[in-house]
């Protein structure tokens, strides 16, 4: 038996059935288009875990910080990353061995016709069954079932931390487009208040032009138009930045009705410009692409585990302890059981259940290897599409910021011309719809600029960097969550005493 017991302990510290994980290949572009990369440090160029910085907007600061702490979706990735580490965790404990102890109490009445090699002749028992038993057992990793379990388990824990952190790159990327939206929507009212007030003064001059008879009531009716326009203007304008504001209510953890973002009326600030590392070394950094390797090694392990079913397991258990009738001498040495010895089995027939499992556990690692791929695919993607759009929204900023000076030109043109009779009213009405139209569409862009510079940083992974340790961020916890750690324990009350 002790040499059954030294080969079983030898194969199971060295057998490992099922593929070892190897990360797939990847055709990673050598570049992207119409961009020319330079090697740089994956992180260098931005803060670590704060990329919102290289914006230089204070209140901007602000909002991710509260959302890092209060957004409801992250303190929810973040459970359940807790779970899936304590899912390892409980995998790691099948390494060991489990002893328990079982105390018991009957009364029982054996019968005295029951089988037996010897005859009863109506002999039973009818009494006190007193047991003291302690039950030991211990599986063997004959085929590394129970390591492949835990590989997996790891793996998955590992994936649901890149989660966490893919949850927060996208709210964090949500505040900071939400945020320059509702900038430029505030600079865009200031603009139309100002269209407001000079078309006001436009009325009062028209309305004084017709009283002195100088002037048509046709100018003073479109006078009146264009002002009314443009104040309708600003309330819809309004409703969009009241709407913007719930969505940040929202990001970071705040009630809608009592959260106000002051209006801040400046110009935006031109986007940072960010330089690129290696296209691969970039793409790396996404949690989405991380947790989907994750993913894969987790269902590659998953493989071995459905494999291992195929063999025989071996499990060492045993009992011991004491049983008596009688209480007196239940701890007497006459008392004393024990039994202990392997258990083999070997899978013979069960429904070709084992062979479908395999089967469903390749497919499930080829569903993970799709969805792998995919997410490089889609990375590739996001990178080539944020590229796209913040090289176009610079050509079109450039020609839009000439356009305004021409249109502003006209429009005091058209003021001067009207002023001195020499062009009717109608060319001034044209020429200010034309400046206010384009002075929006300037300020439109430069929002659209700094959100197609937040879409870049979000695609290529913020500045989490795969190469550091994964670390889980800190979120104000929920009282609420942890409510029943503060309540007393049945002790506590059954005895009248505080935990």
């Amino acid at each position: 038996m002790r040499t059954f017991l030294f080969l079983a302990l030898t194969t199971a510290a060295t057998a490992q059935v099922g593929p070892n994980y190897e990360r797939p290949a990847t055709a990673s572009p050598p570049k992207f288009k119409g961009v020319t990369w330079r090697a740089a440090n994956p992180s260098s160029h931005l803060p670590k875990g704060e990329w919102w910085k290289v914006f230089r907007d204070p209140k901007l600061n602000e909002l991710e910080t509260t959302a890092t702490l209060n957004n409801q979706q992250l303190k929810a990735a973040i459970a359940r990353f807790d779970q899936a580490r304590a899912t390892a965790r409980i995998s790691r404990g099948d390494f060991f061995p489990t002893l328990g102890s079982t105390l018991t109490a009957e009364q029982q009445r054996t019968s005295g016709n029951m089988p037996s090699a010897f005859p009863l002749h109506g002999l039973r028992y009818d009494g006190e069954a007193l047991n003291a038993l302690a039950d030991f057992s211990w599986e063997l990793d004959l085929w590394g079932k129970i390591r492949r379990s835990v590989e997996s388990d790891r793996a998955t824990a590992a994936g649901a931390a890149d989660a966490v952190h893919n949850v927060l790159l996208g709210i964090q990327a949500e505040v900071a487009s939400n945020y320059f939206q509702l900038r430029a929507l505030d600079a865009e009212m200031r603009v139309v208040r100002q269209a407001v007030s000079w078309r006001g003064e436009a009325l009062k001059i028209a309305t004084a032009r017709v009283k002195a008879g100088a002037g048509s009531e046709l100018e003073q009716a479109q006078s009146e138009t264009e002002v009314a326009s443009a104040e309708a203007e600003i309330s819809s304008l309004q409703a969009k930045r009241d709407q913007l504001e719930n969505v940040l209510a929202i990001l970071i953890g705040a009630n809608a009705a009592s959260f106000k973002l002051p209006v801040n009326g400046s110009d935006l600030r031109s986007p940072p410009s960010l330089p690129a590392g290696v296209p691969t070394d970039l793409l790396e950094r996404r949690p989405d692409i991380s947790q989907a390797e994750r993913q894969l090694a987790a269902a590659t392990a998953k493989i071995g585990v459905a494999k291992a079913m195929f063999f025989p397991s071996l499990k060492l258990s045993g009992n011991g302890g004491f049983q008596s009738g009688d209480i007196d001498i239940l701890f007497e040495p006459t008392s004393l059981l024990w039994s202990l010895g392997p258990k083999l089995t070997i899978p013979i027939f069960s429904g070709n259940k084992n062979r479908f499992n395999l089967s469903r556990s390749k497919s499930i690692h080829d569903e993970a290897l799709a969805g792998y791929r995919q997410a490089f695919l889609a990375a590739v993607a996001d990178v080539e599409t944020s590229l796209s759009q913040i090289r176009n929204y610079a050509t079109q900023a450039g020609s839009q910021q000439r356009a305004r000076t021409s249109a502003e030109k006209a429009s005091s043109l058209a003021h001067t011309r009207y002023e001195a009779g020499t062009s009717p009213y109608l060319d001034v009405i044209e020429a200010n719809r034309t400046a206010l139209t384009i002075q929006r569409s300037s300020i439109q862009i430069a929002g659209q600029r700094n959100i197609s510079t937040v879409n870049l940083i979000k695609a290529i992974g913020g500045g989490w960097d795969q190469a550091e340790p994964v670390t889980v961020p800190e979120v104000v916890p929920d009282p609420a969550a942890r409510a029943d750690l503060d309540k007393p324990g049945f002790f506590s009350r059954l005895f009248g005493r505080k935990s």
